[in-house]
């Protein structure tokens, strides 16, 4: 395998080149990564559940569609993201023209998450390349057959020149991190995105950190609590809670508690039989490691459903803990499986106070029906997105930014979100170099007056404009102005 150096040096001179600006080159790699979606998809399904037992189902719909939803979605729109965007000017711009030109960074560092080991890596892989950019893709090591399948079938899609992928763990990745990128984006780990973030920090290299942390789940009582418990399961068990924003625990008065628990008990049971471990719909821990830790947090709580596990598996059961003390691990750090903690609360201002007493999480989760306390949660604290009345269901909004802020993350994506995160957007002004343009500008010269000064501080003050009044008709008046202003002025030069 190449080292990065080399690898870097080639995307480099291929970005050099200027292949990449071309939108033709651009759309023909999107429909290449389409081509290989569906022509690989038997490939795919059998690495991602080799690696974490996924499901046919959770595999396609959370992973391959969201994926070829974002191609559909920007081959319709690449042309029109991609145009200059042009902006209001002052009077004292009038005759010039002033856009916003959409640039591609360079090249791009992508580090995926074993989670979602397809989807978290391609999906802002495909909007560097919308971009223009060239990528050094770098799955994680962790989902091992899903990171070696990519690495043999990218290159048969994609061109090698501009897009690399490049295999390996921790010390495979410091060492990609040494070499200078334009642009990184990494999802995983807060711990680990700060070692990214200092990383960049050497070369000043702009990044977007897609990270995690613990979201919070609030339910009071004037929700329906049997919908809530169906759309709160379904969220948490998904990828058997290996998702990050997963609702990592539950704020509810005990009386909510106890109905959400003989609830849930109904609703496991309905989704994956009186045996969950024999379900085909519930997929495995990752690894060893990741299975030792999470059956170490079902100590610090008492099991109020659930809470079976088989280390020869890595299977841990639905569970649901109650009674963790404040300090424990099981409410301090993010789960990221299949325990679900509840932590009761008096009221909407006590769950406040709880949520702002931790770092901002990545999700944020309101079940009620009453509008002034899901207002009040919204105005008093602060999260990635928040979703009311459903768990996971906003990140299928891509017209919505998806990123964490503090501690979960920095940037954001989706949809559009994902072709700007990749695109510097360089000011551009083009001035007039003719007369009236010339003498509508000439007081900035020296010898400097008040007269001069008067005359500047007129034509940049700001001015509101009506909607209202007809463009063409704001142009009319607009020019019998600065007619007047030549004309004054030039009466004054004589």
């Amino acid at each position: 395998m190449a080292s990065p150096s080399e690898i870097v040096a080639v995307l480099r001179n291929s970005f050099k080149s200027g292949k990449t600006l071309s939108l033709e080159y651009r759309i023909k790699q999107l429909k290449n990564l389409h081509r290989m979606y569906t022509e690989k998809e038997k490939e795919i399904l059998t690495a991602m559940y080799k690696d974490l037992r996924k499901s046919k189902m959770e595999a396609v719909v959370t992973e391959l569609d969201i994926l070829i939803n974002d191609i559909k979605n920007t081959l319709y729109n690449i042309r029109q993201w991609h145009k200059n965007e042009y902006v209001h000017k002052d009077i004292a711009n009038l005759l010039d023209t002033a856009y916003i030109q959409k640039d591609p960074y360079g090249v791009a560092l992508v580090i995926g998450s074993w989670n979602y080991p397809l989807q978290l890596l391609l999906l802002p892989v495909q909007g560097a390349i919308a971009a223009g950019n060239c990528v050094l893709l770098k799955p994680s090591e962790v989902s091992q057959f899903t990171a070696k399948l990519l690495a043999e079938i990218i290159p048969q899609y994609l061109d090698p020149d501009c897009y690399r992928v490049y295999n390996g763990g921790p010390e495979e990745t410091t060492e990609a991190l040494k070499e200078k990128f334009d642009i990184i984006f990494y999802t995983g780990s807060s711990a680990v995105g700060k070692i990214i973030h200092s990383a960049a920090n050497k070369n000043l290299t702009p990044t977007i950190l897609e990270l995690g942390g613990k979201s919070p789940c609030y339910i009071d009582n004037s929700v329906n609590l049997k919908r809530a418990v169906r759309r709160i399961i379904w969220g948490k068990f998904l990828n058997v809670g290996q998702t990050c924003v997963a609702p990592d625990y539950i704020l509810c008065t005990t009386d909510v508690q106890n109905k959400f628990i003989e609830l849930a008990k109904e609703v496991i049971t309905e989704y994956f039989g009186k045996n969950p471990k024999e379900s085909p719909d519930l997929g495995r821990i990752i690894s060893d490691k990741h299975f030792q830790r999470l059956t170490a947090l079902l100590k610090d709580g008492n099991v109020a459903v659930g809470g079976e596990y088989d280390a020869n598996e890595k299977y841990i059961a639905p569970t649901i803990l109650i009674n963790a003390k404040i300090n424990s691990a099981v409410l301090n750090e993010e789960i990221f499986g299949p325990i679900l903690p509840i932590v009761n609360i008096d009221d909407t201002v006590d769950a406040i106070q709880y949520i702002n007493s931790r770092e901002k999480p990545l999700a944020l989760y309101i079940f009620s029906d009453n509008k002034n306390d899901v207002e009040l949660i919204l105005k008093n604290t602060s999260s990635g997105s928040v979703c009311v009345n459903d768990t996971i269901m906003q990140l299928t909004v891509d017209t919505l930014p998806f990123g964490g802020v503090g501690n979960s993350g920095m940037g954001s994506y989706h949809g559009k979100f994902s072709f700007d995160a990749f695109s510097h957007k360089k000011s551009v002004l083009y001035k007039d170099l003719g007369f009236i343009g010339e003498k509508l500008s000439e007081a900035r010269y020296p010898p400097y007056s008040p007269g001069k000064m008067a005359y500047l501080r007129f034509m940049l003050t700001k001015r509101p404009i009506s909607l209202s009044i007809p463009s063409n008709l704001l142009y009319f008046l607009t020019g019998v102005l600065t007619t007047y202003l030549i004309q004054a002025y030039l009466k004054h030069m004589s």
